[in-house]
């Protein structure tokens, strides 16, 4: 059964970093795109980042260009998102989500598009990051 889970959230003060990771269960993550989403109380869903499945293409949001970086690590079948300089409008619960379908894995590409991932119940909670003095 496929299972995503997110964890490495936390509070930190503006300017702080933070490592979050998605570690998969029930089927290797290298096989598709991955990506990070946030959602804050009252905003919709937006996309943070993405890695394409053979880790050769990236991409992220205008707001965290800079100041995160996406990677893969393929022993543990977990996919992680570092981000610095944290600022207070971070702030909002992440989560990650699977291209099941391998949309894109021909072009070798992903995108920041939540219609292009899947959203099953796959256990994951998401983590919370708060940015606050």
């Amino acid at each position: 059964q496929l299972q995503l889970v997110e964890s490495g959230g936390g509070l930190v003060q503006p300017g702080g970093s933070l490592r979050l990771s998605c570690a998969g269960f029930g089927f290797t993550m290298d096989n598709y795109a991955i990506a990070w989403f946030r959602q804050a109380p009252g905003k919709e869903r937006e996309g943070v980042s993405c890695i394409s499945s053979s880790g050769g293409s990236t991409n992220y949001a205008d707001f965290v260009k800079g100041r995160s970086t996406i990677s893969r690590d393929t022993a543990k079948n977990t996919v992680y998102l570092e981000m610095n300089n944290l600022r207070p409008e971070d702030t909002a619960l992440y989560y990650c989500a699977p291209d099941l379908s391998r949309r894109f894995v021909l072009l070798g590409i992903c995108t920041l598009n939540p219609n292009d991932y899947d959203w099953g119940d796959y256990g994951g909670q998401g983590t919370q990051v708060t940015v606050s003095s």
